[in-house]
């Protein structure tokens, strides 16, 4: 069975200040001295959550895509995080997938933070991106993501003449990994922490959220909680308020076990989303 090394960057963010997020971003990804296989950034790492897109907002052909495929090419990872991009006249809020060859993918989220105003300053996304690293499957999510679990819901492929006995039946999830990069804040770190170990159970998967910390510029104050939930529900790793560099390295075979063990998909409601 295939095992997946994750770097998680919990960190405060400098006010939407990209030269110097970068600059940190830059020091702590450099500090990596061990090989990894995907290094993990805040939601937007450049800025902070800002509602000002039209003075930060850059192209997909700007610095910090560039910035990005240095460094994923330097540590021969996948860096991923979410920045602001301006595309077709709109901004989104996208996570970015960069590759050591260069190539990306990319996710726009989805929800957007109503409460906030995210819904007035940025369009929506449409399409959930599963990435496929190693024989592993991640989806790919954005903070607000995380209260709605149906679009977070793995779906099964039921078909008899693809699938022949339970083990390749497990094998034929969506995903493995569900990851969600975020600015959420401290006053309902509870929910944070509560929703990421339910996606866990529900989708019997690993789920990763990783936070920042500290205050920003509305004066608004970050606890981090990033965290590292297995499949059924235990939390793997957790780590509050302070600045952290985590590594863990993640066994495919506990999901498939917990699969086989735990069937409870096969009891799953059938669903699409339109």
């Amino acid at each position: 069975m295939s095992s997946l090394k994750f770097s998680l960057i919990q960190t405060a963010l400098f006010w939407e200040d990209k030269e110097a997020n970068l600059s940190m971003l830059s020091e702590k990804i450099n500090s990596i001295d061990q090989p990894t296989e995907i290094i993990v950034l805040p939601e937007m790492f450049t800025t902070g959550f800002t509602m000002q897109p039209e003075k930060f907002a850059e192209t997909m052909d700007g610095p910090t895509i560039d910035w990005m495929r240095r460094w994923s090419f330097e540590k021969k990872a996948i860096i991923t995080g979410s920045i602001i991009i301006e595309a077709n006249g709109k901004y989104f809020n996208r996570l970015v997938w960069m590759l050591p060859n260069g190539q990306l993918g990319y996710y726009d989220k989805r929800h957007l933070f109503a409460y906030a105003g995210e819904d007035e300053k940025y369009a929506s996304g449409n399409k959930r991106l599963i990435a496929s690293v190693k024989g592993w499957k991640i989806n790919l999510q954005i903070c607000y993501d995380l209260r709605f679990p149906v679009w977070a819901r793995q779906q099964i492929v039921h078909d008899s003449e693809l699938i022949e006995n339970i083990s390749q039946e497990v094998a034929n999830k969506e995903y493995d990994v569900i990851l969600y990069v975020a600015n959420w804040p401290e006053k309902r770190n509870h929910a944070w922490k509560t929703l990421l170990c339910a996606r866990a159970i529900e989708n019997e998967c690993f789920s990763i959220g990783v936070n920042r910390v500290g205050l920003d510029g509305k004066n608004i104050a970050h606890s981090g909680d990033s965290m590292v939930v297995g499949p059924l529900g235990e939390v793997l790793y957790h780590c509050a308020y302070e600045e952290d560099i985590f590594h863990i390295t993640l066994q495919k075979e506990e999901i498939n076990n917990t699969r086989t063990q735990f069937p409870f998909w096969k009891d799953a409601d059938d669903f699409k989303i339109l």
